[in-house]
This record gives C-alpha cells, sequence and structure tokens, in this order.
C-alpha cells in the first residue's frame, strides 16, 4: 500500500514503496513558478525537470556590435562630432588592443549567420540591448584605458545598456526591409531560433559629470520621440523632486555616472514594463534582465506578473552577479517574480574544473542542488562559464571541449558567448579583448577549429533528445578526471532516459555501470557506432577517449525499482 501527502508549494510525495513507486502522482514536483495544483492518480508517473518549455532551449550569446558587420549602410562613423562613438581603440602592451566604440555588427549580420548558429546545436539567441542609446561617445566620468575598469568616459553605447528610449531601435542595428520585427520572425520561420531580448530596469544612460550636456546622455524618451525624463546633467543629489523631468530618477547615485531609475515611481514602472510588452509584441520570445539585484523585488513581481498575464509562461532570466546561490535564489521565487537566474556558482565551479587540468569533477557538485537546494527549480537555471561580463574562460581546447560535454548535458539551459567555439580572445577581460569584434572571417575559421566540431556534436545530441533538455539529474560518479550520471523523462507521451559518462582526462577510460541500470537496449548517441541490448542485472560497460562524451540512451519507461525512487525523491525538492 502507499499513502500521499499533499502541499501546495514545494510539496512531498512521502511513503511510496516498492512497486508501487511506479504509480505516482503526475507532475510530482513543482513548476516552473513552485505552485502545485493536486491532480488525479494516473498509471505512469511523471518524472522531469520543469513545466516550462524554455528548458529545451541552447542560447547562443551574441554581442551584437561585436558580431558581423552585415550592412555597412548603418555603421555610421562620423556620428558624433568632436566626441566620435565608432571605432575608439585601447592599446595594451605587445600590440593587445579594445575597442570602446560601435564596429558595425547588426541583425543582418546575426541573421546571415543564423544557420551557423543553429548548425552548431543552439535555439535561441540571445542579443545584448539593441534599444537607442546615446550617439556620441561620453565626456564624463573617468575615461576608460586598456584593462580598466568601473570607468565610462571616452566609451560609446556600442553595448546596448545606455539606453535613451525603451522603446526605439538604435540606428546601428536594423537595415532596409530588416526591422527587430522582420529580424525575429526570419529568425525563428527560416531557422527555428528563438529571440532572447535583453532588458535592463536599474539604469538608463550616464547622467552628470559632462563638461557639457550631451544629447540623450541621461534623457529618456517615449515611444512617440517626447521626452519625458532628464538628468541635466546635475548630481543626483541635487534633483529636483517637484520638476517632472526628474521623477524618473532617484537622487541617490546607482553605478558611476549612470542615472537611477526611480521604481517607486508609477509612471517609470509603466514606461519601462509597457516597453518590455512592446518588444514581446515584435517578436522577443524570452528576457534576459540585467542587474536585477539593484532593483527591488516589488518591481519585478508587478513586471512579471503584468507580462505573464498577457504571455503565461513567458521564459525569464537575470542576472545577479553574485556567488552565493541563496542570494540569487531569492529572485527565482513567487513572490519575487519568478524570474530565473544566470547560475554564477555555477560558472565559478564550471570554470575551476575545466581551466585545471588537475581538477576534479566532484568539484561540480555542490552547485547543482537538486534537492534541499534554495532555487525555486535549479533545471531551469541558465549555465554558462563566462560571458561579456568578466573574464572569458581561460582554457586550452581540451578544456573548453570538456566544459562543453558538461554544459550540454547537466542540468540547466546552456548559453554559449560568441567566439567561444574557436576559444576567442580567451582569458581576456571586459576591456581587453573580451569584447573584441568577431567578424565573418572568425566565424568561418571556426567552422574547422576542434572545439567548434565537438560542440555542434554534444549540442545537437542535446537537440534531439529531451532527456538532456527537461530530464531529472540522478548522479553516479564524479571522481577525478570521470564523471556519470543519468538523466531521465518520463513526462505525458515521452519516456527517455540518458546515461551520461565524461572523461576529462587524456587517456581512455572503462566505465562500468550497474546502478539504478534499465534493462533492454541502450543505443549510444554521440557517435552512433554502438548499442547494447542489456538483461536485467548485467552491466554496461563503456570505453569512453580522453576529453571526450558517450551519451547511451534507453527509450521506454522506469521500471527499476531503485531509480524509481529515486526519481520520486528528486520530484518532490527540485
Amino acid at each position: 500500500m502507499y499513502s500521499t501527502e499533499f502541499f501546495t508549494a514545494n510539496h512531498v510525495c512521502t511513503g511510496v514503496t516498492g512497486l508501487a513507486l511506479a504509480i505516482v502522482l503526475a507532475g510530482c514536483g513543482t513548476t516552473h513558478n513552485n505552485m502545485v495544483k493536486p491532480t488525479r492518480f494516473q498509471e505512469t508517473a511523471q518524472f522531469y525537470g520543469t513545466d516550462n518549455p524554455f528548458v529545451k532551449e541552447a542560447v547562443y550569446f551574441v554581442m551584437t556590435d561585436r558580431f558581423v558587420d552585415g550592412d555597412e549602410s548603418n555603421n555610421y562613423p562620423e556620428q558624433g562630432g568632436s566626441l566620435p562613438s565608432f571605432d575608439l581603440p585601447l592599446y595594451g602592451q605587445n600590440g593587445a588592443k579594445a575597442n570602446v566604440g560601435y564596429l558595425g555588427g547588426d541583425l543582418k549580420g546575426v541573421l546571415n549567420n543564423a544557420q551557423y548558429i543553429s548548425d552548431m546545436g543552439f535555439t535561441a539567441v540571445w542579443l545584448t540591448p539593441i534599444v537607442d542609446n546615446p550617439d556620441q561617445q561620453f565626456s564624463g566620468g573617468e575615461s576608460i584605458g586598456y584593462g580598466g575598469a568601473f570607468k565610462d568616459g571616452g566609451k560609446a553605447g556600442y553595448h546596448g545598456y545606455w539606453a535613451a528610449n525603451f522603446y526605439e531601435i538604435d540606428e546601428h542595428y536594423p537595415s532596409t526591409a530588416l526591422s527587430y520585427k522582420n529580424y525575429t520572425d526570419e529568425m525563428r520561420q527560416q531557422y527555428g531560433l528563438k529571440t532572447v531580448f535583453d532588458v535592463v530596469a536599474n539604469h538608463g544612460s550616464p547622467s552628470f559629470t559632462m563638461p557639457m550636456k550631451q544629447p540623450k546622455f541621461g534623457q529618456l524618451y517615449d515611444q512617440n520621440g517626447q521626452l519625458v525624463a532628464d538628468h541635466q546633467n546635475l548630481p543626483p543629489e541635487q534633483l529636483d523632486p517637484n520638476n517632472p523631468l526628474h521623477r524618473f530618477y532617484h537622487n541617490t547615485p546607482d553605478i558611476m555616472q549612470l542615472s537611477n531609475l526611480n521604481e517607486d515611481n508609477e509612471d517609470l514602472r509603466n514606461y519601462l514594463i509597457n516597453s518590455y510588452l512592446y518588444w514581446i509584441e515584435q517578436g522577443a520570445d524570452a528576457f534576459r534582465i540585467d542587474t536585477i539585484k539593484h532593483v527591488p523585488h516589488h518591481f519585478w513581481q508587478e513586471m512579471a506578473a503584468r507580462v505573464r498575464a498577457v504571455h503565461p509562461d513567458f521564459f525569464m532570466f537575470a542576472e545577479s552577479y553574485d556567488y552565493n546561490a541563496n542570494f540569487i535564489a531569492q529572485h527565482t521565487l513567487t513572490k519575487n517574480g519568478g524570474i530565473s537566474v544566470l547560475d554564477f556558482p555555477g560558472q565559478k565551479a564550471i570554470t575551476s574544473v575545466f581551466q585545471s587540468p588537475d581538477s576534479d569533477y566532484s568539484q561540480l557538485l555542490s552547485y547543482l542542488h537538486l534537492t534541499h537546494g534554495p532555487y525555486a527549480n535549479p533545471y531551469e537555471l541558465t549555465t554558462f562559464y563566462d560571458n561579456h561580463d568578466m573574464p572569458r574562460m581561460d582554457a586550452t581546447d581540451n578544456g573548453f571541449i570538456d566544459a562543453n560535454n558538461w554544459l550540454f548535458t547537466s542540468r540547466g539551459i546552456p548559453v554559449v558567448y560568441q567566439g567561444s567555439e574557436m576559444g576567442f580572445m580567451r582569458g581576456k577581460a571586459e576591456h581587453q579583448g573580451n569584447r573584441n569584434y568577431l567578424g565573418q572571417e572568425n566565424i568561418d575559421r571556426a567552422k574547422t577549429h576542434p572545439i567548434h566540431s565537438q560542440l555542434s556534436a554534444i549540442a545537437n545530441v542535446r537537440k534531439s533528445h529531451p532527456a538532456l533538455q527537461n530530464g531529472l539529474q540522478v548522479n553516479l560518479e564524479f571522481s577525478g578526471e570521470h564523471a556519470a550520471f543519468f538523466r531521465v523523462i518520463q513526462h505525458g507521451d515521452m519516456a527517455q532516459t540518458a546515461l551520461v559518462l565524461l572523461n576529462k582526462g587524456d587517456d581512455a577510460y572503462r566505465f562500468k555501470i550497474t546502478k539504478y541500470l534499465q534493462s533492454g537496449l541502450w543505443s549510444e548517441v554521440r557517435f552512433k557506432e554502438e548499442s547494447q541490448d542489456l538483461k536485467e542485472g548485467s552491466a554496461l560497460i563503456s570505453n569512453v577517449d580522453g576529453h571526450s562524451v558517450k551519451v547511451w540512451v534507453h527509450e521506454g519507461q522506469v521500471t527499476d525499482p531503485l531509480m524509481l525512487k529515486e526519481l520520486t525523491q528528486l520530484m518532490a525538492f527540485k
């Protein structure tokens, strides 16, 4: 016999024993927003990571201006006058170079390479913000130099995070007959690629310390092009609460000289949230949220509620740049908006393991939080090893290959920054080359690079196997240079188990797996050269070459009692 207890959040299935484990609740676990609806018993147990469909995606992260110049007519190299915004180089020693000006990347450059991105196994593209930014370089603040940080003087808004109009696309990105709406439609319809839109809520452009006031800096315009806010080159403490143009700003500073947007102002909240809704209408499929921790939870709760009232299950993930899982997990809770986050603790663990040949796979276990974790759902986290705000991973080619083999088989939604498929500017920080222009020449070169070849192979395995997208993760062996784990999905009509075997050593390794092993036919899908028809109680034996991965897949429902018990517990705690 069995018994089941219901709870409305983080519910636990208890008292399920023996073969009765095959009869458990459909959807025994929390949904993406941590809410559970009691359901009637079904004959087949349901095991999966999340109800949110975006978990199946793999995201290629593009710094829009630094990807490919597909249309030279939108470069505007003369823009800015005495404070030009195009091609502003920073020089280091031994020929090292970075740049803080526009370099020509645009929507057409991305669209021209959409097949390349899709062929690698990605299903979504995250673009840095494409909203209108000022047309000049910033004349205030402290001047940025090669390798510098937290200084905006002399920089242009090539990165997109200095919005002057949250409703208007910057002129550097569209082309004739290629609006943002055209772009998202073509990406989705022609290449099967979703678009992740990057949103900001805590700041606009740099707003004070300019020797002379500059157009668009510290200003906000609405959908009709009307000025609705102006910092007027005043320090925050000098803003007048009675001045209608100052009402969108706090009178305390945020980061450097950036305007500090006042989320307590209802009109500002409407301005921002309505802009987000506008871009969804233009084809955005998901949001990446910048600097979420700089804005109070109440704003994100309202924003998420208003977005999902119109677009249920709309997926959002945020940057909360912190390595404390308990801290960043607060954003994932329903009461705070139910917004997923980039897995910074995971990034730290991944780079520490794959940058060092002497590392141990067990160092990865602590960030997964598959049970008793702080996250509303760990399977919805976006996982990565570097981005545009931190030094690129400083690994060998084999280190990148091993990292990608892990990233595309373990729990979470993988995100890879442009150029990582060829180890572009590895080890370089933001103003040392991290954001350097990639360009068509490098993309063409990447197609024959060993990192690209191996990334494409494992990413396409994930792309075609639901167990690797949304399956519960059951860990087996994590020791030294070797790791083994299952990913199991049994959801609706889908029933699939994947056994992942990883080897980051130089020599081949022989795995022998017996625990939780299902009898029946297992097929290896990474190299597609092997299969094993296992009898009950037998072992799966597989040799994995150095710096490689094998993925063995079994189709059909889980019947192994130990595995059923483990999966039921994982469903209860995710």
